[in-house]
């Protein structure tokens, strides 16, 4: 494979509000994007015969409905580029838990080989064209923590504290699909802003819906709060807590009962996406 792997890096919504509803369907939403330090990590062989290969990856997920053939395959048509690439993914982000990875490992994709396959587009259009693939793509193209708003497409980038957070994941699998589609789910909340949120007003809209629906996430978040300002993620089941030190961070998470999947990491306003894209730059030059 080509050098080192090209990081995916996790996501938290450090809030998720549900502002409306489009006529299409597709909910308005105000969040905060921050990348975490967790990452899957994908390499890439460029082939000759236009061919595009997954390696590794989910099992259940078949390799032609996967994100990164998806986005390789969209690139490769909208640049009528006639390479290939034969695409190893290392999944280490929980599937299902509304930490980003499928839609990290899109934007990745979209990003390294635009970049090997020297196709030409710039961010932006790059970002557009993973809009076409999940709402969440684009953050994860530009590669800096944003305030969103739309349908999570328009981004303003912001510098949150980067504090360790403890992200816990029941084993359980929320589909985003049904939490969107649930009756109770509050759609009319009045538009926040930046101060709005350093207050601590804000919160996650869809949290009620899916702790109702799936009791395991919400014993792991009252588990959780008992122990700090715990929050689920997107439409979880992953939850987070914030802590000032690795090792305060270290203490709790040997408390946590051994059914709930468990990891740390960094808060990050950079993706380190962006250092393994000037790598290559430089190493290409």
């Amino acid at each position: 494979m080509n050098e080192a792997p090209w990081p995916a890096p996790a996501k938290i919504n450090l809030f998720l509000h549900v502002t409306g509803r489009r006529e299409d369907g597709y909910h308005l939403l105000q969040t905060l994007f921050q990348f975490l330090s967790r990452c899957d990590e994908i390499a890439i062989r460029l082939r000759e015969d236009r061919r595009l290969v997954r390696i590794g990856g989910l099992a259940e997920v078949p390799p032609e409905e996967d994100l990164v053939i998806r986005a390789a395959r969209l690139l490769a048509e909208t640049t009528g580029v006639r390479r290939g690439a034969e695409i190893e993914l290392t999944k280490l982000i929980p599937h299902g838990g509304g930490l980003g990875g499928g839609s990290s490992d899109a934007a990745t994709v979209l990003v390294a080989l635009n970049e090997l396959w020297e196709t030409g587009l710039d961010t932006n259009e790059l970002a557009e064209l993973g809009l076409r693939l999940g709402a969440d793509v684009p953050v994860f193209v530009h590669g800096y923590a944003a305030w969103a708003e739309g349908v999570g497409e328009r981004l303003e980038a912001v510098e949150p504290v980067e504090p360790w957070y403890l992200v816990v994941t029941p084993p359980v699998a929320v589909s985003t699909a049904e939490v969107f589609a649930a009756p109770e789910l509050t759609r009319n909340t009045p538009p926040a802003t930046i101060s709005d949120f350093l207050s601590g007003s804000c919160g996650n809209d869809c949290e009620a819906v899916v702790c109702a629906r799936y009791p395991e996430v919400g014993e792991a978040l009252e588990w959780l709060r008992g122990r700090g300002a715990a929050r689920m993620t997107g439409t979880g089941s992953s939850l987070f807590l914030p802590f000032a030190t690795l090792a305060e961070a270290s203490r709790v998470q040997v408390e946590l009962p051994a059914r709930w999947l468990s990891f740390i990491a960094r808060g990050m306003n950079r993706s380190p996406l962006l250092d393994r894209l000037q790598r290559e730059r430089d190493r290409r030059r």
